[in-house]
């Protein structure tokens, strides 16, 4: 009786305590910065602040406080959606049981470290806290270099889930799991639901989307749990998602023609599973990296995968002796089981085998999995002895390496489509690969219902038509009032621009009759593409005769500097000439920092031209960095060019990147790259290209082909041209002892040397 006497008496403090935090609870309507300030520290466990709807500029928000699991501290907007953080904002939590929910950042980028961090100072972390329906959306800093995160969880028992993340373009990691101090280790954080939309191409090392940890604190735990979120064309570089830590689960994303890989870089005893991976023959889509001891890896569904090296669909690496903290370590004790790979081209074994990575995977096994291709090509190459892999019930359709056929067998096998959009066998019996009922998370269940998902690029063509008149100033006028996506039909006539023409808009240019528009300019460049924007070209005349008589001139050039997104240039079916009023005039000069999606030359005329056609070569710090991811030339014909056709340069030995791609073929070259200021020698110079293609092109009395290979074993094919009064191609590898790696067949040489 006592006893029970004792324990009402405890029931009804804690009923007086409930019911006294439910009455000290306040809510607070807040309409400016000044008004939160007057408030922020004051927050006690069950008081809401609600922002008033609007734009807040330079709004530095700290949220701090002790809320408690039944009654938290929050932070919301008054409508969601409604409350804009613009300029230089962010967001910081410290303290217990916090919740933000509502926001959007946009139109500007943070004044600190991160976007939203949860911790005050290195001493002050969030604890038991959650970010909650807030978008991200092109908050990047302008200069693209400087790095920062969007998201960096710190403290323990925090969640960040149901986010929307769109458009990070500068240096840094999207989301980070930071480990660096006690407080933050173990943390048994949650990130969940959160849809992660386009990241472009970074072009250099540090475009990952999430990262769990550090080398530093790789073999340190952390239990992050990375649950139902999707993942959509994230394409910053190789690793979407870099894992540098241990004991954490990554279980039922969507990763969605996303270029790169979940990589397990460092930390030991990860669990990965029932993801899905969809690349839909995209390039440089993948799967899954593995590095490090004891992982699982099952029930995940990979198809339409076509990366290769360490962006393959699936890859087990090589790792380094006594490898230090920052390396490879070797790969030991990985489960690989019951997983399905449809479509995915590459499986690579002791990849990036060399003479540093030469420690093979030992005590792993490969079991029940199945693999399956169309086109009946197998896909494992084993770079180095496979035998610590031992593989057991696998089915594939067509027979693989001899290696490995002891464990794998191969049978004739037809797939069905499912209710869940994913590929089984037909046959019930065939009891591999991942299990049939695999749940597939539907976009739409992730990020928020009140922010569109909207397509990452404007194509080309897309917009509205629009005839101009034959005078620059209509054709000014209508660039000025077109909307990305617009296509300006030009009159015939010509065209006399008196100023530089800014692209900040997805654009076409189109003569309405093939040759008959020709535009001349009085500036040191025609056009300029601005941040926003990308330009094509179709079927007009350009000529030089009216450009300043002084060194250095273009015709297109990327902004000077400071350009954080993007751009693409296409140009077709035009001709270009008079391009010689003084020296060292370009067709297309890059600008420092500046980073194409693609740049595209077909069809089109150069004569007279005293420097080069496209120098994309302004990052010659060797730090990984380049300018264009794909160029293409088909069907061009360059005369009497003093300067070399492409000048592309890639330096450094960071191995994260998946370009430059240049594609040449059927293109004429006839007297290029003979000027005396041609520093390179070269109709051609390429420096850490990683996927090369030159094929069927004529190149007549011009100066050399140069490829310098560098580091990620670079492709380079040099088939079926003919050079004629042309030294053939020069192959150098300059970080690679041996004979060069490069591909030269059927091609045709009359005539050696340029006269």
């Amino acid at each position: 009786m006592r006893l029970l006497s004792v324990y009402s008496v405890k029931i009804g403090l804690l009923l007086l305590s409930w019911f006294a935090t439910e009455i000290a609870a306040e809510e607070y309507f807040i309409a400016d910065k000044h008004a939160f300030k007057e408030i922020a520290s004051d927050l006690e466990a069950g008081d809401k602040v609600i922002l008033k709807n609007g734009i807040w500029t330079d709004f530095e928000i700290l949220l701090k406080g002790q809320g408690t699991k039944e009654a938290p501290i929050s932070l919301v907007a008054e409508t969601k959606g409604q409350v804009i953080l613009s300029g230089q904002s962010n967001l910081r939590l410290a303290g217990k049981y916090l919740v933000v929910s509502g926001l959007v950042f946009k139109d500007g980028y943070t004044p600190s470290s991160a976007v939203i961090e949860f911790r005050r100072n290195k001493s002050e972390m969030a604890f038991h806290s959650r970010v909650t329906e807030v978008v991200i959306d092109n908050y990047s800093n302008p200069d693209k270099q400087e790095s920062d995160y969007w998201v960096a969880l710190y403290g323990q028992h925090n969640r960040f889930d149901h986010n929307h993340l769109v458009g990070k373009r500068n240096k840094g990691v999207t989301v980070a799991v930071r480990l660096n101090n006690k407080d933050s280790q173990q943390n048994h954080h949650k990130i969940d639901h959160n849809y992660f939309g386009y990241r472009p191409t970074f072009g250099s090392n540090g475009g990952e989307t999430l990262r769990i940890g550090t080398s530093h604190y790789s073999l340190t735990d952390s239990f992050t749990l990375v649950e139902n979120n999707y993942f959509e064309q994230t394409n910053g570089e190789v690793e979407i998602i870099s894992v540098k830590s241990g004991k954490n689960t990554l279980r039922g994303n969507v990763f969605y023609e996303a270029q790169g890989t979940l990589t397990m870089r460092h930390g030991n005893g990860n669990i990965i599973e029932e993801n899905i991976f969809l690349g839909n023959g995209v390039a440089h889509t993948g799967g899954i990296r593995v590095i490090n001891k004891d992982h699982v890896i099952r029930n995940n569904y990979l198809e339409g995968l076509t990366g290769y090296r360490f962006g393959s669909g699936f890859t087990v690496m090589n790792g380094v002796p006594n490898s230090a903290i920052n390396r490879y370590h070797q790969v030991e004790n990985a489960t690989v089981e019951n997983n399905t790979f449809i479509n995915v081209q590459h499986i690579q074994l002791a990849a990036g085998s060399d003479a540093e990575r030469s420690a093979v995977p030992i005590k792993s096994v490969m079991n029940n999995n199945l693999i399956f291709n169309e086109n009946k090509k197998q896909p494992f190459t084993a770079f180095d002895d496979v035998s610590g892999i031992k593989f057991s019930g696998n089915i594939a359709n067509s027979a693989v390496l001899p290696e490995l056929a002891y464990g794998v067998k191969q049978e004739k096998i037809s797939l069905k489509k499912q209710s869940n959009g994913l590929l089984v066998p037909t046959s019930e019996s065939l009891n591999v690969g991942a299990k049939r009922d695999l749940k597939v998370l539907a976009k739409d269940d992730t990020g928020v219902s009140w922010y569109p998902k909207i397509p990452a690029v404007i194509p080309f063509d897309s917009g509205s038509t629009r005839a101009v008149d034959a005078s620059s100033k209509a054709l000014l006028a209508a660039i000025s009032s077109a909307a990305s996506g617009d296509i300006l039909v030009l009159a015939p006539g010509q065209y006399d621009i008196p100023k530089l023409i800014k692209i900040d808009k997805v654009l076409t240019l189109r003569a309405k009759q093939q040759g008959k528009s020709k535009l001349t300019y009085e500036r040191s460049a025609l056009f300029e593409i601005n941040d926003g924007g990308s330009l094509k070209l179709d079927g007009l005349t350009i000529s030089g005769e009216s450009s300043p008589d002084s060194a250095g001139n273009s015709v297109v050039r990327a902004q000077k500097w400071g350009m954080v997104e993007n751009y693409r240039f296409v140009m077709t079916n035009s001709t270009l000439v008079d391009l010689d009023i003084n020296h060292s005039y370009h067709f297309f000069v890059t600008g420092k920092g500046a980073f194409a999606d693609e740049i595209t030359f077909i069809n089109n005329t150069f004569s007279k031209v005293t420097g080069d056609i496209v120098r994309l070569d302004s990052e010659i710090e060797d730090l990984g960095i380049y300018n264009a991811e794909y160029v293409t030339l088909k069907g061009n014909r360059f005369e009497n060019v003093e300067g070399g056709v492409v000048k592309l340069y890639r330096g450094g030995t960071d191995e994260s990147t998946f370009g430059p791609h240049l594609l040449m073929t059927d293109n004429t070259l006839s007297n290029v790259g003979l000027g005396k200021r041609n520093k390179s020698k070269s109709s051609l110079y390429l420096h850490g290209v990683q996927v090369t293609d030159i094929e069927k092109n004529v190149v007549t009395n011009s100066a050399p082909i140069t490829v310098e290979h560098t580091v990620g074993e670079p492709k380079t094919a040099i088939v079926g041209n003919t050079f004629d009064k042309t030294d053939v191609p020069s192959i150098k590898e300059l970080r690679v002892k041996g004979p060069h790696t490069a591909l030269l067949k059927n091609n045709t040489v009359k005539n050696s040397g340029a006269k």
